[in-house]
């Protein structure tokens, strides 16, 4: 992350304006504090991570799965490419494939000279990167966004940006229950894999909206067993073993916010489902700030 990408950040605690003070590594973002010029909060940048997040807000599940996954960072990308194909019968491609889609990453175009922007709300260690590059248009600047709780899963998500050919991303530490951009700052929202786990999932929805420009694709996907297909004990015992966290896990639909139009809900794997859903324009208002 560099300086000029400070500009399209907010304060996760008020949506004030950041400004950087601190050391550079070739040219990018290394050590010091983001600060908030409206509520005067600082925020640390340690190793080139900003952590926007306002930690006496993090609620106790979000807490809990922070631990969790900041310990299984390490094991989490061979379990996702072994493990889950043998769970649900089906590969990791064909999964990925079946919401990747509903993105529509390919329709992506520069309006007025500016490049569009991508967020993945949960981008844990990037396991849909390779996904997204393949989608893009060929030659079209798109700015990568990605935030995730777990400081430890995006060091691993790095590690994959290291390799050879890899698009750019900009990362940082933050909360899907208090998203640090301005309102209508991105052309595609998602989050995979991860809203099951969140304290109050109608929060993060509301979250992922309000960050979204009206029209654009917000693509929401978890754990769910499929309803319309039938499941032996195995199928049953694996899946509860996947989803401790949530004994009510399902596709939220309910939670969607107000203003969500379009919505689509379908299963794209045995224990994957996928919502998708746009906001509609809103009226000419201010930028909103949080209280």
């Amino acid at each position: 992350m560099t300086p000029l990408d400070v500009s399209a950040l907010a304060c996760p605690t008020c949506l004030g304006d950041l400004i950087f003070e601190g050391t550079l590594s070739g040219g990018h973002l290394e050590r010091g504090s983001l600060l908030c010029e409206a509520c005067e909060r600082a925020f640390p940048i340690r190793d080139g991570l900003p952590e926007l997040v306002d930690d006496a807000s993090v609620r106790e599940l979000d807490r809990i799965m922070r631990f969790v996954y900041d310990r299984i960072a390490p094991f989490h990308d061979p379990a996702t490419r072994f493990l889950l194909p043998l769970l649900q019968g089906s590969s990791e491609a064909a999964t990925r494939d079946g919401h990747m889609k509903r993105l529509r990453l390919w329709e992506l175009a520069a309006v007025d000279g500016r490049a569009p922007k991508v967020l993945e709300v949960g981008v844990g260690s990037g396991g849909n990167l390779p996904w997204v590059e393949r989608d893009l248009p060929r030659g079209l600047d798109v700015e990568l966004w990605g935030v995730d709780l777990s400081r430890r899963m995006l060091e691993g998500c790095r590690g994959r940006l290291a390799r050879p050919g890899s698009r750019p991303i900009r990362l940082a530490v933050a909360d899907g229950h208090a998203l640090p951009f301005p309102d209508a700052a991105f052309d595609r929202v998602y989050n995979i894999g991860g809203i099951g786990t969140y304290g109050d999932p109608r929060q993060a929805l509301a979250e992922m909206a309000r960050v979204a420009r009206p029209g654009t694709p917000i693509v929401v996907v978890d754990e769910q067993l499929d309803p319309e297909a039938s499941h032996n004990l195995y199928y049953w015992l694996m899946f509860r073993a996947l989803t401790l966290y949530d004994p009510a896990t399902g596709c939220p639909t309910a939670y969607l916010p107000p203003e969500a139009v379009d919505v689509i809900e379908e299963q794209v794997s045995r224990l994957y489902y996928c919502l998708t859903f746009r906001v509609r324009e809103r009226a000419a208002e201010p930028a909103r700030r949080r209280s």
